[in-house]
């Protein structure tokens, strides 16, 4: 005779197993339970705190309490309802022209997210989203991007993207193209800071032939901004009047504050890859969904 087969448990098919353990409990004092989530990458901290909230969390099979704390052995599951709303959170990258500021409006100037409307969706983008106004709500943008400056905006609701592009412990590349003019420089001052020449008759052609080796090795490593030692670059000549930077941090006006430290001033600043997502043909002023298959 058959032995019948029990049905289910209900609740143990909506949580599914989200972070399996990762070591012994004595291999790290215990953290918050959000701050764990964020970690394993499985939301942003808000996010988590919203589903502990909801009740979609469980630790070792209990629903978790908000301010709970955790070791990396204790075993974390979400609801699937919290696998569901991630599914509807979007992440646009937008190519963002001069005059536009990335986060909030600020001295009468319009941030980049009133160009997130549907006439403004390139007419190429493939991706099998359609525009709603929800996903404006919690669209925030993954890094500044200066009013003066063009190129790859990222914005999203997915606070997984945004933790690996701009978290603390984020190494994620950034490249751009740079057109510069060059001013020459004096004798260190007392500082040791380098001093700007005349800045009345910069060169701006064929600035690759007049601008020192030396120097060009300073923007690669050596340079500091804050007190702090910046991180090493990759700089090279993308043509006689442009440069190609690639960094892995982003101070503010960072490449501009670098250039001027070695004589150089910006003209134009172009962001066209973050990770190993390119700006490719996106049109200024216009956006496209990230497509599913698109890995930063």
């Amino acid at each position: 005779m058959n032995t019948p087969i029990k049905p289910p448990n209900p609740t143990a098919v909506a949580f599914r197993r989200a972070a399996p353990p990762a070591g012994p409990a004595s291999s790290s004092e215990p953290t918050r339970l959000n701050k764990r989530m964020a970690e394993l990458n499985m939301c942003s901290r808000r996010e988590a705190d919203e589903w502990i909230a909801k009740g979609w969390v469980k630790v070792n099979g209990a629903v978790a309490e908000m301010g709970v704390k955790v070791t990396p052995s204790d075993r974390i599951q979400i609801d699937k309802a919290a696998s569901g709303h991630q599914a509807t959170q979007v992440t646009i990258l937008i190519n963002k022209p001069m005059g536009y500021v990335s986060a909030q409006a600020e001295d009468g100037h319009e941030p980049a997210v009133t160009l997130f409307t549907p006439q403004n969706r390139w007419v190429d983008d493939n991706a099998r989203f359609f525009f709603h106004p929800n996903q404006l709500r919690g669209l925030a943008p993954c890094g500044r991007l200066d009013i003066d400056s063009i190129g790859l905006l990222v914005m999203t609701q997915d606070g997984r993207i945004a933790r690996q592009l701009i978290g603390e412990d984020s190494v994620m590349e950034k490249e751009y193209l740079v057109r510069v003019a060059y001013h020459g420089l004096g004798q260190p001052a007392p500082t040791g800071q380098l001093v700007r020449m005349d800045d009345d008759d910069p060169v701006t052609s064929n600035v690759q032939a007049v601008f020192p080796p030396a120097m060009l090795a300073k923007l690669r490593h050596g340079l500091s901004l804050d007190g702090q030692a910046l991180k090493p670059a990759k700089v090279s000549w993308q043509n006689p009047e442009q440069l190609r930077f690639v960094l892995t941090e982003g101070k503010k006006r960072q490449i501009r504050r670098m250039c001027e430290l070695v004589g150089l001033k910006v003209v134009g600043l172009k962001r066209v890859r973050i990770g190993n997502v390119m700006l490719g043909n996106l049109p200024l002023g216009q956006w496209r969904y990230l497509a599913p298959h698109e890995k930063f």
